[in-house]
Order: structure tokens, then C-alpha cells, then sequence
């Protein structure tokens, strides 16, 4: 590939969408270069003492400089995420010390930090706007926490600290896909399909035919996993699989893909940029900008939550084992049965499978009906849109209000493939905020429009014995994950907040961000929803109300285990990084190995290597921070029963009041109060725990304080 001329490189194109149709590993590295460039000659300029150090002079354009960055880098990354060849493995690596010095080079820049000090101080402050003084006070707050007002002989140390974790980071999420890669079951024996749904056979024998060979090939990527450890039959091959899938990216396989000392080098480093900063430990720095006020605070929300749940985890794993004996001739469940034997009792108790239902959700009828469903919510509009893609499968759409108005656009890029990173994610890709040519009266046409991309990793369509194309068909699980990164979504969308630093998802506390998503999820469990978004794949029925009331009756199938296993990794999550030093003698593993004695009611393999693959703590910006899922799963499950109060899902009040209160506020207030607005109350658990079939109540009264304001150490 050639690179394109400066003037024609796709990154330096702000006029509209990413040019992905344009765009080569090549372009890389000069237009970041020249983008830094840029921002670097600005960051020159604003530091002028004769400057004022008012919004209007100073903040408004570095805001507006640094964004074209953020977007042109945004697009690597995100190539680099959906299609990680060498050439752009090599194109984003290249950059990203670069990139990570300049961000470390801002955040420690004096200057810049003595104009928002003084912007604060001023008695201009007083008449921003209250999401122009946020966006002060946050821009104050991560200076410190970027080491502002470390001593001069601290800050070049600071700052390569910076560099080596944001390369640490990438390194690990690169190990864990060319590990996950790596590993390839080939089966020539059809007896050890046994149990197999029929769609699962046919994806294992394309994978086969792609490769050239003949029999059946499995990997670790989900579509392909999934199956294998619920159905398959021959328990040889689920604990290959299980025990290929639990040491990725380990000691066991190559070398250079080992994570354990990426892992111990991220604490270290971590834990020195904590130590130089002030704090005891990182946890301490991560919880700085959280709703959560303190470690001791969330960790007795944890444990709390591990005591109301374990009574329920107990009872699931005994029910296992007493079905395993009695009806699999089981007398020990080993790790890599427990989704076998889980998915069998599920069919003996409620008498439906996954697979059954999983013929019911095809494709273009879950997103027509989650479409309906968003469309119905807000008060807007979903059609398909046109844009370049980087790769054939990848849709677009445009959001638009009832008269035709574009609110914002977005990517969906469903499947599974070789070279996307695993999970499911939302991404932005352009940001919403008034335009800096523009005057300060706004027009419609001034506000630059969000973009976001979802990303999942579900089965793709496969061919028919016949060789006819069928349907990509989902579980229930794909279509939850669906909205709840939709939510996600909706939240960078749907934002009314014209300032960039908290328009949407930015400013918004880390503890809080997965409200809007899991608020999403609760909307796969409405009969009138699922009655329109589902379609046998032969039969194009939809769902019947018998198959569902089964469903919702093991809705919280083991709900027990599947909380304390949250909970389990949120604990290890958070101990690592607040009482655990990588000098002192004591491993990871044992670390985890305490966490699950004190909470876990399973225990698995002793080889069993999980934090080696836990990129969410690692490589995806969750560091001290896992235990959000739950902390907003007690505020998504309590804005959910506003709308169970009604009586009706989408009850348009109630649907409004969450749109103004929640969606469109963005970072410009913080989540209590956004959460206050919306229900008129503190939060409460009650709701989760009864969501969970773990009914209990109990005021969760520490989340009232947990938005005060703490000053730097």
C-alpha cells in the first residue's frame, strides 16, 4: 500500500465520517505526527502570558485543537481493535508512545494549569455555564492526578511511567488475541459432535473448509466456545477447550505471548505513579474521579453484596451437583462441566434450551426490534444510513428526531472474526460540541453531530446442508449484550451538551457509565418487546408466550453464582491495586486465590489462569474500577422500577424524564444528581435484589455521599 500526500491523508479529513475507504496503515504516522505537531504549536500559543485566561481565549481553543487528535487517533485505535493485521498492529504501535508522551506532556504542564486554576479563581467563573465550570474543575482535578505539581525531578519520570503502561496495555490486549488465535481444535471424529446444535456443526466445518482440511475446527473466539463448553456431549472435548481457553496468553503456550509479566509490570508501575502522586496505592487514584468516595466504601458494598448473594450460589451449586450425580451419572463436577450440566438442568427444570430460543432471534428482526424499542423510548427516528466501512459486514445508521433533523450516526459491526478483539464495546467516533468557527448564537447547523461505534462478537451467517445462506441467528445472551452496548450508545448520542469535555459519556464518573447501558438490558425481558423482535428462523413464528414465561422463570437461573462470580472479580480487581505489592513476595494467583476463598462457592483448576486474560483491568481502562457493573447495576435497576411503577415499560413520561435527566446530561452534572432529577430520591438496592430474584431491601445510604468532594493528597 501507498501512503497518500499530507493534504490528501484521510486522518486529516474532518469534514464529515472517517474515510475508511481511504485509509492505510501508512497514513499513520504522518498525520498523528502532524496533528501533534499542531496541537503542540496551540498548547505554545495559549501559554502566552499576555493570553487571558478566560474560557472564550484559552479553554475553547485548546478544546477544539486537541479534538481533531482525539479523533484522527480515535480512528486508529479502533482499526486496530476491529482489524488487527500486522500492518496496522505495527501502525499503532508505532505511534503510540508518541501519543502517550504528548498526553503525558499536557497533563503535567504548568502553564496550562496555572490558566484553568485561573480561570477558576476569576470572577468570570461565576458566569459559565455550569457544564463550562465542570469541565474547569475536571480539567483542574486531572492535571493533579496527571502529576501537575510533582517536582521537576519527578515529572520525567512520571511521564515514562505513562508511556510504558499505555504500551503495556496494548501488548496485553495483542497477546490475548494472537493467544486466543493460536489455539485450533480439529475434530475428524462426528461422534464427538454429539450434542451439538446443528448451526455450531456447520460453523466448525466452514472454519475446516476455510482452512482447507476437512472434519470440524473450533477455536476460542465466543460463537465457536460457547457452544462447545453447553452441548457438546464429549467431555474430552470441553475440557480441552476449557483448559485452552483458561490459559491463554499464560506460562503454557508461547512465550512471547505469556501476560504474567505484563501483569506484574502494569502493578509496579501503577502502583509508582499512585506512590508519586501522593496516594498510598492506584485504587486510591482510580476512585478520585468515581462516585465512590473510598476504597473501605466500596469494598463493604462488595462484601455486602457477596453475603446477600451466597446463600443463592450455594443453593445453585448444590443443585448442580445433585443433578450431575442423579441424572449425568456425574459424581464430581469438574470447571469445564459446569455449563454442560448448567444448561441441561436448565432444560430439565424449565424445559427449553438456549438453542431453542436462539432460532427465534434472527438478525434483522432484533435490530428492527430494538430499534422499534429506542424509537418508542425517545420520541426519535432509525433509519439506515450510507458511509465508508472497514468491512463489508459493518451497518450504519442515522439518528434523527420526528421531523427529520440528524441527531447523530452510528457503526454495527456484529460478528466474530479472526482479527477483532474479543468482547463487545461502544466507541465514539466523533464527539457532539459547537463548532469554534461558528458565533455564540447557535444555529442547528453549529453543532458538530455525535458518531459512535458498537461493536459485538456474535455468530455470523452460516450456509444450510443445502449450501443455502441462513439467517445470522443470537442467543438471548447476544441480544442483551446488544442493548446494553446500545445503551451505551444512546448515551454518547442522545446528549443535549454542547461542550465536548462533557458531552455524552465524558465527564461522566467511570461508576456510573454502565447506568444508561444496563438500564437497556431490562428491556429483553418485555413480552411486548420480544413478541415483535423475534422470528423462527423456518418458520418465522414469533416467540410463543409459553417458550417466554419459561424463559422468565429462569431468568435468574443461578443468578447467585453469576453475582458472586462478579463480584469475586471485582474484589480481586480492587484488592490488587489497593492492598497488594508486587515486591512483596506474594503472587497474583495467590491474591486471587484469597479472594475466592473468601467469596466463591466454585473453585477452579489451580492452572486455571484468569487475570492473564482480564483485559477489562489490564488493557480496557477498568484498573480499580470493575466493581462499576454492580455499583450501577444498584442505579440502572432502581431507574428501571420508575417505569415498573407506571405500569408500562414505555410509559412516555417516564421515558422523557429519563432522556432529559439521564441521556442528554451527559458530564455536565454529576450522576447522583442526574440520578436525584430522575427518581427524586437517593438510590436503593432493593430493586437489583429483587431484578436478581434475591429479594431483600436495604437503602444504599453510602451512595448519597459518595460525590463529595475530596482534595488532592
Amino acid at each position: 500500500m501507498t501512503d497518500h500526500p499530507l493534504q490528501d491523508n484521510p486522518l486529516l479529513d474532518f469534514s464529515g465520517l472517517p474515510r475508511f475507504d481511504m485509509l492505510t496503515p501508512a497514513d499513520v504516522q504522518p498525520a498523528i505526527s502532524t496533528l501533534l505537531g499542531r496541537c503542540r504549536a496551540l498548547i505554545e500559543r495559549q501559554t502566552a502570558d499576555d493570553l487571558a485566561a478566560t474560557w472564550t481565549d484559552f479553554a475553547a481553543p485548546l478544546f477544539d485543537g486537541f479534538e481533531q487528535l482525539s479523533r484522527a487517533w480515535g480512528t486508529v485505535g479502533h482499526v486496530h481493535s476491529v482489524n488487527d493485521i500486522p500492518a496496522w498492529r505495527d501502525a499503532y504501535n508505532g505511534m503510540l508512545p508518541e501519543v502517550a508522551r504528548f498526553y503525558a506532556e499536557v497533563g503535567q504542564n504548568l502553564q496550562l494549569f496555572d490558566k484553568y486554576k485561573a480561570i477558576a479563581a476569576s470572577n468570570g467563573y461565576a458566569r459559565l455555564s455550569v457544564a463550562q465550570q465542570r469541565i474547569v474543575d475536571h480539567e483542574i482535578r486531572d492535571f493533579r492526578l496527571s502529576g501537575a505539581e510533582l517536582a521537576a525531578k519527578d515529572k520525567p519520570r512520571f511521564q515514562a511511567i505513562a508511556e510504558e503502561l499505555a504500551q503495556l496495555s496494548a501488548k496485553f490486549s495483542e497477546n490475548l488475541l494472537d493467544a486466543t488465535n493460536a489455539f485450533a481444535e480439529m475434530l475428524s471424529d462426528e461422534s464427538e459432535l454429539a450434542g451439538l446444535p446443528d448451526d455450531a456443526r456447520q460453523a466448525a466445518r466452514e472454519a475446516a473448509e476455510r482452512d482447507g482440511k476437512s472434519g470440524w475446527k473450533f477455536t476460542l473466539h465466543m460463537p465457536s466456545y460457547l457452544p462447545v463448553m453447553q452441548y457438546a456431549d464429549s467431555r474430552r472435548l470441553r475440557a480441552v477447550m476449557y483448559r485452552a481457553y483458561a490459559t491463554r496468553a499464560a506460562e503454557f503456550g508461547a512465550a512471547e505471548l505469556d501476560n504474567t509479566p505484563l501483569i506484574r509490570r502494569i502493578l509496579e508501575l501503577r502502583r509508582e505513579q499512585a506512590q508519586l502522586l501522593g496516594y498510598q496505592n492506584f485504587a486510591e487514584v482510580s476512585l478520585v474521579p468515581k462516585m465512590a468516595a473510598s476504597v473501605p466504601q466500596v469494598l463493604g458494598f462488595l462484601r455486602d453484596l457477596a453475603v446477600k448473594a451466597r446463600p443463592f450460589a450455594e443453593q445453585d451449586i448444590a443443585d448442580l451437583r445433585a443433578f450431575a450425580r442423579s441424572e449425568l451419572g456425574l459424581d464430581h463436577i469438574e470447571a469445564w462441566d459446569i455449563a454442560y450440566v448448567s444448561e441441561k438442568l436448565l432444560q430439565a427444570r424449565y424445559a427449553f434450551s438456549e438453542h431453542e430460543v436462539k432460532q427465534y432471534f434472527t438478525e434483522d428482526k432484533v435490530l428492527s426490534g430494538l430499534i422499534t424499542v429506542i424509537e418508542t423510548l425517545f420520541g426519535v427516528r432509525i433509519q439506515p444510513d450510507q458511509a465508508p466501512l472497514w468491512h463489508p459486514d459493518v451497518r450504519f445508521y442515522r439518528i434523527e428526531t420526528p421531523a427529520g433533523e440528524l441527531i447523530g450516526q452510528f457503526y454495527l459491526d456484529l460478528y466474530a472474526r479472526e482479527t477483532k478483539r474479543g468482547g463487545a464495546w461502544m466507541d465514539e467516533a466523533i464527539s457532539r460540541r459547537k463548532r469554534p468557527e461558528v458565533s455564540p448564537t447557535l444555529t442547528r447547523d453549529d453543532i458538530q453531530k455525535p458518531v459512535a461505534y458498537l461493536n459485538c462478537n456474535f455468530s455470523r451467517p452460516v450456509c444450510d446442508q443445502d449450501g443455502k445462506l441462513r439467517p445470522a441467528t443470537f442467543t438471548h445472551d447476544d441480544v442483551i449484550t446488544l442493548f446494553h452496548e446500545t445503551g451505551h450508545g444512546l448515551h454518547h448520542l442522545l446528549t443535549r451538551v454542547d461542550e465536548i469535555g462533557v458531552a455524552g459519556i465524558h465527564g461522566v464518573e467511570w461508576d456510573a457509565v454502565e447506568l444508561p447501558s444496563q438500564f437497556m438490558e431490562n428491556y429483553c425481558w418485555e413480552w411486548s418487546v420480544l413478541q415483535k423482535m423475534s422470528a423462527h428462523i423456518d418458520t418465522g413464528e414469533p416467540l410463543p408466550r409459553a417458550l417466554f414465561d419459561k424463559m422468565l422463570a429462569a431468568k435468574n437461573f443461578q443468578s447467585g453464582l453469576q453475582t458472586l462470580r462478579q463480584v469475586e472479580f471485582s474484589l480481586f480487581d480492587l484488592l490488587l491495586h489497593s492492598d497488594f505489592d508486587p515486591a512483596a513476595g506474594r503472587s497474583v494467583l495467590e491474591l486471587l486465590d484469597e479472594v475466592r476463598r473468601e467469596v466463591a462457592v466454585f473453585i477452579p483448576p489451580e492452572w486455571h489462569r484468569f487475570p492473564n486474560s482480564f483485559a477489562h483491568i489490564f488493557a480496557g481502562g477498568y484498573g480499580a474500577g470493575y466493581y462499576s457493573y454492580k455499583w450501577a447495576e444498584v442505579l440502572s435497576a432502581d431507574c428501571y422500577g420508575a417505569f415498573e411503577e407506571t405500569g408500562n415499560p414505555f410509559d412516555q413520561a417516564t421515558g422523557q424524564r429519563f432522556l432529559n435527566e439521564i441521556l442528554s446530561t451527559g458530564g455536565s452534572r454529576s450522576a447522583i444528581d442526574n440520578f436525584r432529577a430522575f427518581r427524586g430520591r437517593e438510590p436503593q438496592v432493593d430493586a437489583l435484589l429483587r431484578h436478581r430474584g434475591m429479594s431483600a431491601a436495604q437503602n444504599l445510604e453510602d451512595l448519597e455521599h459518595a460525590h463529595h468532594h475530596r482534595p488532592a493528597p
